[in-house]
């Protein structure tokens, strides 16, 4: 939220020959300005041109929040009649001289709401993506981001530690869920945590993006908990598995496998290194034992002021890992209807290796009584 942001904003935007850029609310418009909106009906837009100060298309309602910009701005307000709003974004359009321009957009985040506005107040303009980017502009994470990722990994650890305790046989996944949301914001997660926690048991640990159900735990399940914390803007994202009671002789075995494929993983992040060799670490344990084909999943993604970033840890990805990428290791073993086993830790690239964030057990440790 600094000059800085912006000039390697500009930077980025020149290496991708876009004119301007159209941001609306998310992590790219808070990394580039330090301002929060909701995304809500009524739009927000701001646009990025060189040369120009940065042009914000917001309601009247919003623009106290301007005066905490870290640099000046041109507001363009509009009222809560819906038909003032075209005029705010052909003003800011016209301000920017960008009618014929190109305009880089973010197709995972503008919604098509903001983008029928600015088409239509931009007739001229052609809409490439703008992904690559802005996504450069976030990869490398410096001291700070590291140690409010580094506090966001300790709050959802100290937040799964303290419901440890309180997993009973029968209580129900939702349950589960409820108390560790309570303890991660107990724990000092700020309000808007990443995502809602999975928590996954039996043949529910098999499917890898489960949410909560009324299913009560029952001695044998694998329980998968998939959680994490935010602070100050940056994320964490963590997983374990756990035994409900005696598990039998396979799924003790796949979490071991796991968990060797996971340290597999972690150790072959290093700077230089491509990302897929990450992938490649992990997947090669999994599949020296048999369950390659219950492991379709990456091994991992990157990780910040959004759960899911650059750089992915995929088989077919060679970027290569720079000193303050961050990023998960996630191998998991899923054998469908039965259980799943998941170990999940959020790591850092320094100068001579990588680091893990997360000091959680990793183990095989069993709940419930």
């Amino acid at each position: 939220m600094t000059n800085a942001h912006l000039e390697k904003l500009y930077n980025a935007m020149e290496a991708s020959k876009l004119d301007s850029i159209a941001i609306n609310p998310g992590p790219t418009l808070s990394y580039l300005t330090g301002l929060s909106f909701h995304i809500s009906e009524r739009p927000v837009v701001i646009f990025f041109t060189p040369g120009k100060d940065p042009a914000i298309i917001l309601p009247d309602l919003e623009t106290p929040k301007l005066a905490r910009a870290p640099f000046a701005m041109q507001a363009f307000p509009y009222s809560e009649l819906p038909n003032e709003w075209p005029k705010a974004f052909e003003n800011g359009i016209l301000a920017h001289g960008i009618k014929n321009k190109s305009i880089g957009v973010e197709p995972r985040a503008l919604r098509i709401l903001e983008y029928r506005f600015i088409e239509n107040a931009a007739p001229g303009a052609s809409f490439p993506d703008a992904s690559e980017a802005l996504a450069s502009l976030r990869i490398i994470k410096n001291s700070d981001e590291i140690a409010k990722m580094r506090r966001a990994v300790v709050i959802a650890q100290d937040a799964l530690k303290a419901c440890l305790p309180l997993i009973k046989i029968g209580m129900r996944e939702k349950e589960l869920a409820s108390e560790l949301t309570i303890q991660i914001l107990k724990n000092g997660s700020s309000p808007e945590i990443p995502f809602s926690p999975i928590v996954a048991s039996g043949p529910n640990s098999a499917n890898q993006h489960a949410s909560p159900t009324d299913r009560k735990l029952q001695v044998g399940d694998m329980l998968v908990i998939d959680w994490g914390a935010a602070f100050e803007g940056y994320t964490s994202d963590l997983t374990r598995t756990f035994a409900v009671g005696e598990v039998d002789a396979e799924c003790q075995k796949i979490h071991k496998i796991v968990q060797e494929a996971a340290e597999a993983g972690r150790v072959a992040g290093k700077p230089g290194a491509p990302c897929a060799a990450v992938d490649k670490a992990a997947r090669n344990i999994i599949e020296s034992y048999g369950y390659g084909v219950y492991f379709n999943s990456r091994t991992g993604h990157g990780i910040g002021m959004e759960g899911h970033e650059n750089p992915y840890m995929r088989g077919d990805n060679l970027q290569i890992l720079e000193p303050g990428m961050c990023y998960t290791v996630e191998p998991g073993i899923y054998l469908t209807e039965r259980n799943g086993v998941r170990i999940e830790d959020d790591m850092v690239v320094t100068e001579n290796g990588a680091e893990s964030m997360s000091d959680m057990h990793r183990e095989l440790q069993v709940v419930g009584y």
